[in-house]
C-alpha cells in the first residue's frame, strides 16, 4: 500500500469549510441569513443610486420644464411636479441626501454614545454619576420638540444643521445601553487578568472590552442611522430643511403643498414615501444578520 493511499486524511484540505477552524467569517454569517441578504441587496441598490445619481437621473432635479403636473409618461416615468421638475430625478438624488444624513449623523451619535458609555461604565464613581446625570437628562427631554425648535430658530439651513441637530439629540439611548454592557464586562476574568498584568486602562478598554461589544456597537449605529434618516425626512416634510437640497422629505412637503392628492399625481406622493420605507426596511433586515454575530442560537441552517 502506498503512502498516499494509507494517509488520505493528511492530504485533504479542510480549511475551506466555513464551519471548521476558527469558524465562518462575519460576512459569511451575514450573507447566510436570508433576511440580512435581502437587506444588503436593497441597501446596495440605494447606495448605487446615490453614488451614480448624476448619471442615472434623466434630468436636473431642480430644473423646471414645460410639462407641469404631468402624469407618468415615456419622457417622465413618474411624472412631474407642479413646477415641471422630474419626479424620478428627484427620487434618485434624494437617496444621496438620506444616506449622507443617516450615515454621518448615525456615526456621530454612535461615537458620542460609545465614548460616554465606556467612560461611565468603566470608571463608575463620581465620573459615572456626572455622565449618567447628563444621559438621563437627554433621555427625558422630548426629542422631537427639541429638534424642531433648534432647526426653526437656527439662522442657517442645510444638511450640516440637520446632521448636527440629530447627532446631539440621538446619543443618549445608545450611551445608556453601552454603559450597562461595560459594567457587565468589566467584572469578567480576562479583564481582571489584564489589570493584574499591569495593562493600561486604554488598552483594557480597546483590546479587551470593545471587541466584545462589536455587535452592540453596530446595532446601535444602525438604529442611530435609522433615526437620522427619519429625522431628516420629518424636518424636511415640515419645511425646516434646506430648500435647495433635494430629499425625500422635501418631495413629500412639495407634494402636499402642490396638492398632488387632489390632482391625481399619486406617483409624486407615493414614490418618496415608498423609497423611505424601503431604505428603513433594508437597515432593519440587516439588523437580523448582525444579531447572529453575537448570538449563535439565532443562526439559521
Amino acid at each position: 500500500m502506498s503512502v498516499a493511499t494509507a494517509l488520505p486524511a493528511a492530504t485533504t484540505p479542510t480549511t475551506s469549510e466555513p464551519g471548521r477552524g476558527r469558524g465562518p467569517r462575519w460576512y459569511v454569517l451575514l450573507w447566510r441569513d436570508p433576511k440580512c441578504r435581502i437587506g444588503l441587496i436593497m441597501l446596495a441598490v440605494f447606495i448605487l443610486a446615490a453614488v451614480l445619481a448624476p448619471w442615472l437621473a434623466p434630468y436636473d432635479p431642480r430644473a423646471s420644464g414645460p410639462d407641469q403636473s404631468a402624469g407618468p409618461s415615456a419622457a417622465h416615468w413618474l411624472g412631474t411636479t407642479d413646477s415641471g421638475e422630474d419626479v424620478l430625478s428627484q427620487l434618485i438624488w434624494g437617496a444621496r441626501t438620506s444616506l449622507i444624513v443617516g450615515l454621518i449623523a448615525g456615526a456621530i451619535s454612535t461615537v458620542i454614545g460609545l465614548v460616554i458609555g465606556l467612560t461611565a461604565g468603566y470608571s463608575l464613581g463620581i465620573v459615572d454619576e456626572i455622565l449618567s446625570f447628563f444621559t438621563n437628562l437627554a433621555l427625558v427631554v422630548p426629542t422631537l420638540p427639541l429638534i424642531v425648535t433648534l432647526a426653526s430658530y437656527s439662522p442657517v439651513r442645510g444638511l450640516g444643521l440637520i446632521i448636527f441637530v440629530i447627532s446631539i439629540t440621538g446619543w443618549a439611548y445608545g450611551a445608556r445601553i453601552k454603559r450597562s454592557q461595560v459594567i457587565s464586562l468589566r467584572t469578567r476574568d480576562y479583564v481582571a487578568a489584564a489589570k493584574l498584568a499591569g495593562d493600561r486602562t486604554s488598552r483594557i478598554i480597546f483590546r479587551e472590552i470593545m471587541p466584545n461589544m462589536t455587535s452592540l456597537i453596530v446595532v446601535g449605529f444602525m438604529g442611530a442611522s435609522l433615526g437620522a434618516i427619519g429625522g431628516e425626512a420629518g424636518l424636511s416634510f415640515l419645511g425646516l430643511g434646506d430648500p435647495q437640497t433635494v430629499s425625500w422629505g422635501a418631495m413629500l412637503n412639495q407634494a402636499n403643498i402642490g396638492g398632488a392628492l387632489l390632482t391625481g399625481q399619486f406617483a409624486w406622493l407615493i414614490a418618496p414615501g415608498l423609497a423611505l420605507a424601503l431604505l428603513i426596511t433594508s437597515f432593519t433586515l440587516i439588523n437580523f444578520g448582525i444579531d447572529t454575530l453575537s448570538n449563535p442560537h439565532l443562526r439559521e441552517g
